[in-house]
Parts: C-alpha cells; sequence; structure tokens
C-alpha cells in the first residue's frame, strides 16, 4: 500500500500506461481520477478499479482545454480534499518528415503535448504547496533527449516538457511539491504499434534495432517507475530526468 491515503490526478487513463498506471495506483490504495478525451474508455477505467474494490471518478477531458482543468480540478478537490499526484500522461503522436508538417498537425500536437502539461501545472501545483505536499510526474521520452527523423513535432513538444518539469521542480521546491519527467523509449501501446508500422518492422524488429536490450518496454514496467516517483519512496527527487529505455539513449 505505497500510495495508501493518496489521491491521484492521472490524465490519458483509458488506455495504454495511464490504464495500467490507475489501476496500479489503485491496487496501491489510492483515490484515483482518472480522464481521458474518450468517456468511453476512462469510465471502463474506473468501472475496473471499483470492480476490484479501489475508488475512482473519471472524466471525458480535453488536457488543452483550460476550463475542464478547473472543473476536474474543484471537482476532485470537492470529493477527495487534495490532489496528491498528478501524472501528466496524455498526448499524441505522429512521424512525418519536416517539410511535410501541417501548421495544423504542429499546433494540435502542441496544444495537447505541450499545453496539456502547462495547464496541469498551472491548476494542480497550487493546491500541492497549499498542502504542502505532492508529487507530478510528467511524460516525457526519449525524444525529448536525442533526436530522430521524423520526429521532429513530436520532439519539440517532449523536449519542452523535459524542461518546463525543471522550471517547475525549482518554482516549486520550497513547498515541498515534486516535479519529475520520465522519458520511455517504444512501449507496447497503440503508440508503439504505430511506430513499428511506421518503420515497416514488427514491434520485435524495431525493439531489436533501437533497444540494446532488444525489445519494447512494457506497460507494467513503465508503471512502475510512476509508482515510485509518485511515492515518497522517491522524497528526494526532483527536476531530474527518468529515463526507461532498454539502453536507447546509452548509445
Amino acid at each position: 500500500m505505497r500510495l495508501e491515503g493518496k489521491v491521484a490526478l492521472i490524465t490519458g487513463a483509458g488506455a495504454g500506461i495511464g490504464k495500467t498506471t490507475a489501476i496500479r495506483f489503485a491496487q496501491e490504495g489510492a483515490k484515483v481520477i482518472v480522464t481521458d478525451i474518450s468517456l468511453e474508455s476512462v469510465s471502463q477505467t474506473a468501472a475496473e478499479i471499483e470492480k476490484a474494490g479501489g475508488t475512482a471518478l473519471a472524466f471525458k477531458h480535453d488536457v488543452s482545454n483550460e476550463d475542464q482543468w478547473k472543473s476536474i480540478v474543484e471537482e476532485s478537490l470537492n470529493q477527495f480534499g487534495a490532489i496528491d499526484v498528478l501524472f501528466n500522461n496524455a498526448g499524441i503522436y505522429f512521424i512525418k518528415p519536416i517539410a511535410e508538417i501541417g501548421l495544423d498537425e504542429w499546433n494540435r500536437m502542441i496544444s495537447i503535448n505541450v499545453t496539456g502539461v502547462f495547464l496541469g501545472l498551472k491548476h494542480v501545483l497550487p493546491v500541492m504547496a497549499k498542502q504542502k505536499s505532492g508529487s507530478v510526474i510528467n511524460a516525457s521520452s526519449i525524444a525529448g533527449l536525442i533526436g530522430a527523423s521524423g520526429h521532429l513535432a513530436y520532439g519539440a513538444t517532449k523536449g519542452a516538457v523535459r524542461t518546463m518539469t525543471k522550471d517547475a521542480a525549482i518554482e516549486y521546491a520550497s513547498a515541498n511539491v515534486r516535479v519529475n519527467s520520465i522519458h520511455p523509449a517504444y512501449i507496447n501501446t497503440a503508440m508503439g504499434d504505430y511506430a513499428a508500422q511506421m518503420s515497416q518492422m514488427s514491434e520485435a524488429e524495431l525493439g531489436k534495432r533501437v533497444a540494446p536490450m532488444g525489445r519494447f518496454g512494457t506497460v507494467e514496467e513503465v508503471s512502475n517507475l510512476v509508482l515510485f516517483l509518485a511515492s515518497d519512496e522517491s522524497s528526494y527527487s526532483t527536476g531530474s530526468e527518468f529515463i526507461i529505455d532498454g539502453g536507447a539513449t546509452a548509445n
């Protein structure tokens, strides 16, 4: 029960890393607020948590919409009285040559991957500061650390998340609020499936090419890392990059 008594808000919790992490948090004792652009999928996440004896609230959520952030934070506080953990997980991904990226595609990726994280920080960090405790985990990527062909738009957003994390960590350190980023390589999610298709390889082939460990990561492996950062076990870690990439960035 590593999160017993804590309240956690997770965006993009309808599938993949977000869903797995939400279920894991509930198993570890947290009350969980799960949000996603798809109300149907995030309601299923909440139903699974409650069926197992946990407590969950589900919201339809466009993370680029500030009014929705305000409403969700307010309702979470009304229901649970606190927000102890924020996992800014929601994001989108595409691979495309620079000259072929449409301005509408660029703006949409920025609005979700960067503005969405900014709004989460803007509206949750003051809550945590008032509590004098809290942990924020921002989902970046190894694309925020190293370059790759076809990844200019995605890499720009994840590089922004990396630096925003450090800025927020410094600003809120004196309030005992921690902010860290995670940097996965390819994980066995829909994004991983898409990357394999775009590379015209199987996941097994792409995993061997990208990671010295020779495979994609699993959503469970990522959720283990997020759990550590959400828990008091990581109480002296803030403004840091936690890489989970099977050795991809060690080359």
